[in-house]
């Protein structure tokens, strides 16, 4: 299951410093605006310790996690969707994403330039989100003249209830609202997906700030996208990109040491990862064998031969049932052997509902 998320923010706010440190990748990072142009994209493995202790519990030889692409791209403008900052081709790369982290910066230094020449965060949120509403308006406006173009050979039952969504979302964003604000009916879903719109896509702010901020877990300008985001139902993370590619490039074993020197726990990077990982809507289900332990990713509501279909299409196709169990059971019980004793393993259907942390067996037959 290939999702991306895309990076998105004003130039210098720590979108390509951010992106450094969740790839180890080195995106050309300067401080001056536009210095990345093209979108660079980086495959990042979500963090699970569960992973790690399926994988001994059963003995595993391997563990191979799961993952998720976040692509950088290049810092938008006021005029993005007129073409201002090379702002089309920029907002073409966001529609190819499935979600998004607003970066937002929370920090004051002297020394690196701000684009608008002061720090505000609540003014750099309305400007890309602006923008994106401008961009989505102009893409909405040219669809519903196609459905009206249409509608004039005969109006069908299907294309005259996607012309009456068209023309609310029209509106919702002509209020200055994102295309997110309206409920869609459940046999609308692809049909709204397949219009790309960028303000439809889920938001994840994440703040950056000093590093005396993000052990105080935030400052007075961070307070501020707090509340736009509670305004939104949207989440914030608090994060110091600088701090996250300094850790980022040390050797593995000295993370430990660095971290707890600085008063963390864990870098910021796990938690942002997964954060978009939820806001993807996506669970873990794990394989466990011999050979390797192994995390897949699977939406939310996935059913088991769906699930199947995700490691090999044969598997969905001559699905026959999963075994399965929780993790959380092996976790307590030490065995499979065990498991089954306690009568926690159980033979599961094409209508079972998969589960974040279930480990799973299928049996299939083509």
């Amino acid at each position: 299951m290939s999702l991306q998320v895309g990076i998105v923010g004003l130039p210098n706010v720590g979108k390509s410093t951010l992106f450094n440190a969740l790839t180890a990748a080195k995106a050309e990072s300067a401080n001056y605006p536009f210095c990345t142009i093209d979108p660079n994209v980086g495959v990042v493995t979500v963090p699970d310790p569960r992973l790690t202790k399926v994988a001994e519990l059963i003995g595993s030889k391997e563990t191979i996690p799961t993952t998720i692409e976040f692509v950088d791209i290049a810092g938008l403008v006021e005029g993005a969707s007129k073409g201002e900052g090379l702002g089309n081709q920029f907002l073409s790369h966001i529609r190819e994403t499935d979600a998004i982290v607003h970066v937002v910066r929370c920090f004051d230094d002297s020394n690196v330039v701000h684009v608008s020449g002061s720090v505000d965060p609540m003014r750099d949120m309305e400007v890309i989100e602006t923008e994106l509403m401008l961009a989505d308006l102009d893409s909405i406006e040219k669809r519903l003249q196609k459905l009206k173009n249409q509608a004039k050979s005969g109006v069908k039952s299907d294309q005259k209830s996607e012309m009456e969504l068209v023309e609310k979302i029209h509106a919702c964003l002509q209020e200055g609202k994102p295309a997110r604000t309206i409920e869609v009916p459940k046999d609308h879903t692809k049909f709204v997906k397949e219009l790309h719109l960028l303000t439809s896509k889920p938001v994840l702010y994440a703040c950056n700030v000093g590093e005396e901020d993000l052990l105080n877990n935030g400052n007075k300008h961070v307070e501020k996208v707090r509340t736009k985001a509670k305004g939104e139902n949207n989440q914030v993370i608090v994060i110091c990109s600088k701090l996250e590619e300094e850790i980022a490039q040390l050797p593995i074993e000295e993370r430990g040491e660095f971290l707890e020197s600085a008063g963390l726990k864990e870098p910021g990077l796990n938690r942002l990862i997964l954060e978009a990982y939820k806001l993807l809507n996506l669970i873990t289900y794990f394989t466990a064998g011999p050979k390797e332990s192994r995390a897949w990713t699977v939406k939310v509501g996935t059913l088991a031969p769906q699930a199947a279909g995700v490691i090999h299409t044969d598997f969905e196709r001559g699905f026959i049932r999963a075994e399965t169990y929780h993790c959380e059971d092996l976790f307590e019980f030490k065995t499979e052997t065990a498991i089954k004793e306690k009568g926690k393993f159980k033979s599961e259907g094409k209508e079972y509902v998969v589960r974040d942390g279930d480990v799973m067996l299928f049996r299939f037959n083509v």
